[in-house]
């Protein structure tokens, strides 16, 4: 185990020696992490990006676009052949056909390059020609990320925390009435082992589905071809100090093997070679689920940051500690169901629902931001009157019948302590407030020449993870 480890950071070293010192004399590379847990629009938020990048009439806050410094934007290979490549084309075509459709969500890691040809700007700009920047996009599901939390635990730790927070989660109930007629000591029965695994992975679907952030292993929730393999067949257990063939010994080391064969690949081979990501929230969705997915999306986010290793570039860091994240965009989606004139208020809650998770970043080095996005709009904004006087309120088609509905989710507070310390509380519902969440549809499209979808601040956000390479 040490030797491998040790063989993997000198692997790492000796990649980032050739990467660092042949930088100089090739085209830049950008390469973005875009993750977020399920349901937060990381599939439309990267088709909408890429197609905005191209056709960049909607993009007014990217200055190298407001300005004419890209020229042009183009797809091209990707440059890791063994991943698969990212369905653009596939979910473009979903969002813009007459009758569109959300794409499928992320259930593997996927890639895709954007190359953007860039004109120069400054006091030099008219001594040297276009250059080419590469965006290498790299698109994986928020699950795997919770992951790398496991790699600083051992079985007993994680199995002690899994089964403190089940009574407070959908079919954890039953997920320990189970466990209760199992004895830990007793020999290992694949039988038994199996039942207990499927039931502890239903409990963490059901988790997940009442908007629950941390939900891992994540690849209990996203296992691909690993399902029913040994290595996602266990589960946590109130004693694992048993003897050598015993049940508890045996779930103690397939846990130990998801570590090392599951988890530290996904880490060594992708995730530390990112160098801007961007986290994608649904702080709405968790706000309708209640106080208690508040504070679990609080401390599943904080866990979040843990991975990274944020900082600057540095060329000797780089050599000797390999890549840090530079920049990390803390984004809350479907601000589109919302009023515009609410989006600040659902900022400033993301920004203290992430206050830990940011200044953990803040202190390393790395540049941190918090804003409200919807890569895709699909509301318009409306005043209707109320009893109580006008009220402002956003209208789309909803999601299943296709029929127009106005909508209005609640007022959020001004303050967003008011929802965060009831979160930490541990309270049951809101008190004093309802939130309600609408799942809208696409809206049909008609695009002008050189527009890319309509969105919301899909423009800033990319002037901030991307604009001063370009």
């Amino acid at each position: 185990m040490v030797i491998s480890a040790i063989a993997d950071r000198i692997t790492r070293s000796v990649d980032a020696v050739g990467e660092t010192l042949s930088a100089p004399f090739s085209d830049p590379v950008i390469r973005l992490g875009v993750t977020g847990l399920s349901r937060a629009g990381k599939t439309v938020f990267i088709t909408s990006l890429v197609a905005n990048l191209m056709d960049r009439g909607r993009m007014p806050q990217l200055s190298a676009a407001a300005n004419g410094a890209i020229r042009t934007a183009y797809l091209q290979p990707q440059p890791d052949d063994t991943l698969p490549r990212f369905a653009y084309e596939d979910h473009l075509a979903r969002i813009t056909a007459s009758e569109p459709r959300w794409p499928d969500g992320t259930h593997t890691i996927s890639e895709l390059r954007l190359s953007l040809r860039v004109q120069p700007t400054g006091l030099l700009s008219g001594f040297s020609g276009p250059r080419t920047v590469h965006l290498d996009i790299v698109d994986y599901p928020g699950e795997w990320l919770l992951d790398l939390g496991l790699l600083d635990q051992d079985f007993a730790t994680w199995s002690a925390a899994a089964i403190a927070r089940a009574p407070e989660r959908p079919e954890g109930d039953a997920f320990l009435a189970e466990l209760a007629t199992i004895d830990p000591a007793a020999d290992l029965d694949e039988g038994q082992a199996t039942a207990l695994a499927r039931r502890f992975t239903s409990h963490l679907k059901a988790a997940r589905e009442a908007g629950f952030s941390d939900c891992s292993p994540g690849r209990f929730l996203l296992p691909g071809d690993l399902a029913g393999s040994p290595v996602l067949t266990f589960a946590p257990l109130p004693d694992s100090s048993s003897p050598r063939g015993s049940l508890a010994r045996e779930f103690a080391r397939r846990f130990e093997s998801y570590k090392r064969n599951v988890v530290r690949p996904f880490f060594r081979d992708h995730f530390s070679k990112i160098d801007r990501q961007i986290v994608l929230v649904d702080v709405l969705g968790a706000i309708h689920a209640g106080p208690r997915a508040v504070e679990d999306l609080r401390q599943a986010m904080a866990d979040i940051l843990g991975a990274f290793r944020p900082g600057r570039n540095a060329f000797l860091s780089r050599i000797f500690q390999g890549k840090r994240v530079e920049k990390i965009l803390f984004a809350a989606t479907k601000a589109d169901h919302l009023h515009h004139t609410q989006h600040g208020k659902l900022t400033a809650i993301t920004e203290a629902l992430l206050r830990e998770a940011r200044d953990r970043a803040d202190f390393a080095g790395a540049q941190t931001a918090a804003m409200s996005i919807a890569a895709l709009r699909t509301t318009v904004e409306e005043t209707v009157d109320h009893r109580d006087g006008p009220l402002d309120v956003v209208r789309g088609r909803l999601l299943g019948s296709g029929k127009q509905a106005a909508f209005y989710p609640g007022l959020l507070p001004r303050d967003p302590a008011h929802l965060l310390s009831p979160a930490r509380a541990g309270d049951a519902d809101w008190q004093d407030a309802g939130y309600e969440v609408m799942n809208f549809a696409p809206a049909p499209l008609t695009l002008r020449p050189g527009d890319g979808p309509p969105h919301i601040r899909l423009d800033k956000a990319a002037e901030f993870l991307i604009g001063d390479k370009l």
